[in-house]
Formats: structure tokens, sequence, C-alpha cells
């Protein structure tokens, strides 16, 4: 039996998750309280982990306490009242304030789900501990520290946002469709190149923050081939000299978003809702590809990202594709060529 959403864990979350939301609400009902969940929290481990605090030790303990308590290796949830309040988004502050509902939301559900749920954030908060440990916290101002190669991208990538394409592919099989099992070796596959597909747009439009936080997701090796330090990312004038490098991890992003659209193709016809929910990310993907192409990312004033009255008339492209033969199909190649 399905489950519904708490109507207070639903107005977290749409609070919280701007671009997720409505694709939430095109869930089946059957796994769309999990997702939900997952969500946040997953985005109670990130605000802990994004919060301008001045010990990074201070937010590892958090992380790995709350971490304990979710997995049922503590009963004490720690106090996050001091990180609330230095919260600049009320919403993730409100968030924090309410970490015990969103934690005692795992009990409605089957233990197969709690155990895939809490399989996926262990992967999630494991990256987050990493990424302090390698970065520190967020201070404005501060020096900055890149990662060093392509793997450890490919690898934070499949940490933070991979590893939930696996997630919600194994929910998928486990309530709502049946493949062979070489297919479902394939649907997986495609799955975490699904979820690395968004952390890359992700990591490619928040440069410009990220760097001002100390935080550099491009690669020092990759950008000492073109001639490039983490610093010079801070002035705009050198998106030409950084452009190549830049167009090619949008390259890598498309690559990623075929292989979500062929995972799209995977699911059966009758899973309509299904269908929906996975193309409206891909949708906005691809345009925010398209407008990182053109803009100049390095700008820190130039915020590009996709309107929220794009993302609606996306919704009822969407709706319009689902009925009409071949219209899922033309409307992600006209998107992508957009």
């Amino acid at each position: 039996m399905a489950v519904l959403i708490n109507p207070k864990i639903d107005a977290l979350l749409e609070a919280t998750s701007r671009s997720f939301y409505p694709t939430l609400k095109y869930l089946p009902k059957k796994i769309r309280g999990q997702i939900g969940l997952l969500y946040l929290l997953a985005r109670v481990a990130d605000t802990i982990a994004d919060s301008k605090h001045g010990e990074s030790e201070v937010l590892l303990k958090l992380l790995r306490d709350y971490n304990d308590v979710a997995q049922g290796r503590s009963s004490t949830l720690p106090d996050f009242t001091e990180i609330a309040l230095i919260q600049t988004n009320e919403n993730e502050a409100e968030l924090l304030r309410n970490v015990s509902d969103v934690v005692e939301g795992l009990e409605v559900y089957r233990e197969e789900d709690r155990v895939l749920i809490l399989e996926c954030l262990e992967i999630i908060v494991g990256g987050q501990i990493l990424d302090l440990e390698r970065f520190g916290t967020a201070k404005d101002g501060g020096n900055i520290s890149a990662l060093s190669s392509e793997e450890e991208l490919d690898d934070y990538a499949f940490r933070v946002a991979g590893c939930v394409g696996v997630f919600w592919s194994k929910m998928s099989l486990s309530h709502l469709i049946t493949l062979s099992p070489e297919k479902e070796k394939e649907f997986l596959a495609k799955g975490i190149r699904f979820g690395k597909a968004l952390q890359m747009i992700n990591i490619l439009r928040d440069i410009p923050e990220d760097l001002r936080f100390g935080r550099c997701y491009i690669p020092q090796k990759s950008l000492s081939e073109h001639n490039l330090k983490p610093e010079d990312l801070l002035d705009e004038k050198n998106i030409d000299s950084f452009r190549p490098l830049y167009d090619s991890y949008l390259d890598l992003t498309n690559e990623h978003l075929d292989a979500a659209v062929e995972y799209i193709r995977m699911l059966p016809e009758k899973q309509f809702r299904l269908k929906a929910s996975s193309m409206l990310p891909v949708l906005i993907g691809q345009r925010t590809v398209t407008l990182l192409r053109t803009g100049n990312i390095l700008n820190s004033e130039e915020r590009i990202k996709v309107a929220r009255t794009e993302i609606k008339s996306y919704a009822r492209k969407l709706l319009r594709a689902l009925i009409i033969p071949g219209g899922v199909r033309r409307l992600l190649e006209k998107n992508k060529d957009a």
C-alpha cells in the first residue's frame, strides 16, 4: 500500500526544493514518499555541511551524529540550534529546527525501503564528510582549494548524486517495474549517469559561489593543462581561456544526459508518471546546459538558471507529450537542440 507524504514533510519539501518538488508531484504514489523523504534527509546533511561555521570539526561531528541517529546507531539527535541561527535561508533554518520530524518519517516505511533510503544517505553523508575534510568550512573570501583529478570529480559526483540514481532505480524495480537481470544492470548503470548529470550541472553552474567559499570542483590537474589556477576563475575576463575546458565538462554532462534519456526509454510505456518524473529534470538539465554554453559562468553577477516560468512550461509540454505517440522522443530531441 502506498504511504502518502506527511503534510509537515511535504511542506518542508516544497519550501526547500525549487526544482525537485515539481518532479516529486509526478512520481507514482508507491514511491513518492520514500524519494521525498530521502531528499529531505540528504538536504539536512547538505545544510549542515554548507553552514558558514568557523570550525569544520563542529560540522563534521554534527554530520556524523546526525547520520548515526538516522541509521539507528544512536538515539540522541544533536542540537542544531546554533547552526539554524546562522542560516541565511530561512527555509533551511526551519528544516534544521524540524530534523526530528524528518528522521521519524522513516518509521512509516517497510524495512526494505528504509534500508535503501539509509544506504543512499550513508553514501551522501560520506561524500559531504570527505568534502569538509578536503575543503574545510565554507568561509567567505578564504583560500581556494581544488579537487586534484578527474577521478576525484567523478567520485564526488557519484557520492552526492550518482548514488541517488541507484536508489531511484532500486525503488522503481522494487515497487513498479520488472526487468531481466541483464537489463537491471544496464538500468542501474544509466541511473548512476542520470544522477551524475544533475550534479555536474550543479557544479558547472555554481562555480562563482563555490570559489567565493574557497571550493573549486574543477580539478587542479585539468586547470594546469590549460595554464590556469583556481584563482584565475575569479576573474570573468579569463572565460576565453577557461571556455575549452568548461565546454568539455558540458559535453560530458550532455553525454550523461543522453544516458538519462536512454534510462527513460527503458521504462515501460504504461508507467506514465514515472516517465514524467524522470523526464522533467532531464528537460531542465538540457536547457541549463544550453544556457551555460552561451553565458559567462565566471561573471558572479550573472546567475545562470532556468526560470520558474520555463519549468512550469516544461511541465505543461511534458503532459502533452506523454499522451501523443512519439511525443516524448520529439520533446527531448527538440529541447536538446534548442
